[in-house]
């Protein structure tokens, strides 16, 4: 019966099979081992993340919250066709300045605050023109400016550190034509010039004469 094939008895491994599959059994405890502790590693780093986003979400912001701060150098907006439409920022010199841009990226509109404390506002076309400025200057003077269509000023209304006012009249050429003014104690001037930059000539009165009347009459021979 012990030598029928089907009863006959598994032989027994060698001690050398035993070592070797204790030894690979061994590696293959390690290796997992090895793996836990990475797997508590990582979640420890995401669990401290997590809470560090969580801790500057009500300064700074996250999906779903309201930032009390947001601090950058420079923002972009751009429209839905990805062109950029605005620009608020600071320069290396440290003036700011904002500017709005119409659909063909031409600056339309620009605020700017130099570094020295002068501040303007310009108003273009859309060539890209300026056509209207009002500025303000740091020793306090103010003004307005606006130009034509190809960018030549042709009026400015400004008022001077010292109280003084003036509008300025300018033709196709930039060259002044005729102004006005008041300075600070209250006199009005006002200046007009013919197209040759000088004062156009007026005729000088005619004095009245008196006849045997006592009547007066101009433009008589006594």
């Amino acid at each position: 019966m012990t030598d029928n094939p089907v009863f006959r008895p598994a032989p027994r491994p060698s001690d050398a099979a035993m070592a070797a599959r204790l030894e690979r059994l061994e590696r293959d405890y390690r290796g997992a081992r090895r793996l836990s502790t990475i797997l508590i590693v990582g979640v420890a780093v995401l669990l401290g993340l997590a809470v560090a986003l969580v801790a500057l979400s009500g300064s700074y912001g996250l999906p779903g919250t309201v930032a009390d701060v947001v601090a950058a150098r420079q923002f972009v907006l751009r429209g839905g066709d990805g062109k950029i439409r605005g620009i608020w920022g600071t320069e290396t010199d440290g003036t700011l300045r904002l500017v709005l841009q119409d659909r063909s990226s031409k600056p339309r509109v620009k605020l700017n605050l130099l570094n020295d404390g002068a501040s303007g506002l310009t108003f273009s076309d859309s060539a890209g023109r300026p056509r209207a400025v009002f500025a303000v200057l740091p020793d306090h003077s103010s003004s307005v400016v606006l130009a034509d269509e190809s960018g030549r000023t042709r009026m400015v209304l400004g008022i001077s550190p010292e109280g003084g006012a003036t509008l300025v009249f300018a033709d196709r050429s930039g060259a002044t034509r005729a102004g006005l003014g008041v300075d600070r104690a209250g006199g009005g001037t006002f200046t007009l010039l013919d197209r040759t930059g000088r004062e156009p000539a007026t005729p000088d009165p005619v004095p009245a004469q008196r006849d045997t009347s006592g009547i007066p009459q101009v433009g008589r021979s006594p």
